[in-house]
């Protein structure tokens, strides 16, 4: 009888380490889809917007505004954040991720319809801010409820590794985004790439949100959302929760985001328009640089979420937004200096790709772990996507500024990464695990 018991035992932690990693892949593949959906907007705007959707004349105000209505997805992210964490912590985390897949898809697909500035004048921003607001509204709500499908069904000892799925999403569509642009933009000449071609890389949503419906339609609702619905204990409002209960948790996280946002931004999008509009480097090469830093993500990430689930995620997430503060100092170094496109390369690759991993990966379980189950959709969205205002949205104006204070080189931003590292590695050691 023993036997019988041992085996089936086996047998039920297979099939539990199955479903787990059949919802991670689901978290997965959704956050593929969202993130390659975002961040096309913020790598056609260096290249594109700039020059099709704004009144032409000076090129340092027509590239303020493209990224001032890139930063208006991030302003519109708590928005989605607040309104999908009261509902997934009322009603579960599965059904608001389909609404969430859907508005991002059909946003994305139509900003790629749009007709240019000198096709309907002002009308083409406007529209194209439209667009930009559903993004964030729609990435706003996705990342919570991802996070939280993989976090609430892994192993308590595995819940970094776990929660890093989605995170790995960020990786693989960036590198979609910025691959699908590159391979545009070197098989079709200037003029074809401007006039249609940066067109296609939206259109593709399209493809890319039926696969991740097929799949997260096919997974269940979490084990612990379930215990807390069965038991009776949902939230009714749990935004005045968070606000009650959990302040220093939400200040604390809204620092420790800090870098995170800073960082990405400063190499996958900012990067592209200063290596390619200001120093004259070709598109292509820049363009695959941030492609390969995404794709050794894929690869650092769950590295530096497994190391958490051993070490502790502050103490890894402390020592990466050091790492990553410390590294923008020779990175912008060798992109000033150097004329060599495989050095500069490198100086986006490895701060990208490799140093804010050690960020990005124990990020997730980090902030799942500030917050109570009834109230953990609401109170990560409103960490993760609140600070997004300040730490991603106006990263790129804000270095924009910089390097126009500076005279065209880059050590003021060079200073503001730094002092935004020491901060968010602060806030992280300061940190008090709830659940």
């Amino acid at each position: 009888m023993e036997q019988v018991l041992t085996g089936v035992g086996a047998r039920d932690a297979v099939n539990d380490e199955k479903a787990v990693r059949t919802v991670a892949l689901a978290s997965l593949i959704g956050t593929t889809v969202e993130w390659y959906d975002f961040f096309l907007y913020g790598t056609i705007t260096g290249l594109v917007f700039n020059k099709l959707f704004f009144p032409s004349g000076d090129a340092f105000v027509a590239t303020a505004l493209a990224y001032t209505v890139y930063a208006v997805g991030f302003a519109t992210r708590p928005l989605g954040g607040i309104l999908f964490g009261h509902f997934g912590d009322r009603l579960g985390r599965k059904p608001l991720l389909i609404v969430t897949l859907t508005i991002m898809g059909v946003s994305t697909f139509l900003i790629g319809l749009v007709p240019t500035y000198d096709s309907i004048g002002i009308a083409a921003p406007l529209i194209l801010l439209f667009l930009r607001l559903l993004q964030g509204i729609g990435l706003g709500g996705e990342w919570g409820g991802a996070v939280l499908m993989a976090f609430e069904y892994a192993p308590r000892d595995k819940r970094g590794q776990f929660a890093a799925y989605p995170q790995i999403g960020l990786a693989v569509g960036l590198c979609l985004s910025t691959g699908v642009v590159a391979l545009l933009s070197s098989t079709l000449t200037d003029a074809q790439f401007m006039s249609w071609g940066w067109r296609l890389a939206f259109m593709l949503s399209l493809v890319l949100v039926a696969v991740g419906m097929f799949i997260r339609l096919r997974v269940l609702e979490t084990p612990e959302f379930a215990r807390i619905k069965d038991s009776q204990h949902v939230a009714h409002v749990p935004l005045s929760e968070i606000v009650r209960d959990y302040r220093r948790n939400v200040l604390l996280g809204w620092g420790a985001r800090y870098i995170d946002g800073v960082v990405f931004n400063v190499y996958a999008v900012f990067a592209i328009s200063y290596l390619v509009g200001t120093l004259h480097f070709p598109k292509t090469p820049i363009l695959l640089a941030v492609t390969l830093a995404a794709l050794v993500l894929v690869v650092t990430i769950p590295y530096a979420s497994k190391l958490s689930d051993r070490v502790g995620r502050r103490r890894v997430f402390a020592w990466g937004a050091l790492a990553c503060g410390v590294s923008s100092i020779p990175a912008l170094a060798v992109m000033h200096f150097s004329s060599n496109v495989w050095w500069v390369s490198l100086a986006v690759i490895v701060p990208l790709g490799v140093v804010y991993a050690f960020v990005y990966g124990p990020e997730a379980s980090l902030f799942c772990e500030l917050f109570d189950t009834r109230v953990r959709y609401t109170g990560i969205s409103v960490v993760y996507q609140v600070s997004g205002i300040v730490s991603s949205s106006i990263t790129p104006l804000i270095a924009a500024t910089l390097l126009e204070y500076g005279g065209h080189k880059p050590w003021w931003i060079a200073v503001y990464v730094l002092g935004v590292g020491c901060l968010s590695a602060a806030c992280a050691k300061a940190m008090k695990r709830t659940y």
